[in-house]
């Protein structure tokens, strides 16, 4: 299925729908179609490609707290790279670690590769002799939770 652009009242776009999301969108009457496919239709409407909402969807509540943290928003915000080495990373470490009263939280966890993770096992990284190649923030929510393109 192809995705199917949605759009606010004032064309900001907000999101992607599958096609069949999109259908139910326009039967309950909540978008119109911006722009079509020519020539396709999907029983009495046309192939959408964009939709725009009929109300005007406010999203700021979005964005007025911080992201929660994951180990996959840890990874996004750091590109998959290892913090230490700057390889490929496929794990998460934390700098303070779990067992010594470090926490889940966006300046306590880094992206890393297995074998630095290993390395530093349950030290931090000043013990282990190891120094981070950038310092850990709370990311924007693009940062952590959309795919880069």
């Amino acid at each position: 299925m192809s995705a199917v652009v949605v759009l606010n009242t004032d064309n900001t776009a907000l999101h992607t729908v599958s096609i069949k999301h999109a259908i139910r969108m326009l039967v309950r009457e909540v978008a119109i179609v911006e722009e079509a496919r020519d020539g396709h239709r999907i029983g009495p409407y046309p192939w959408p490609v964009v939709l725009r909402l009929i109300r005007y969807v406010k999203t700021t509540f979005l964005y007025a707290r911080t992201p929660a943290w994951s180990k996959r928003g840890v990874l996004r915000r750091d590109h998959h790279r290892c913090a230490y080495c700057e390889g490929v990373a496929d794990t998460v470490d934390h700098l303070l670690p779990l067992s010594r009263g470090g926490a889940n939280n966006w300046q306590n966890t880094v992206a890393a590769c297995t074998r630095c993770n290993n390395r530093k096992a349950n030290r931090t990284p000043s013990e282990a002799a190891m120094a981070l190649a950038w310092k850990p923030s709370v990311p924007t929510w693009r940062e952590a939770y959309h795919r880069r393109n």
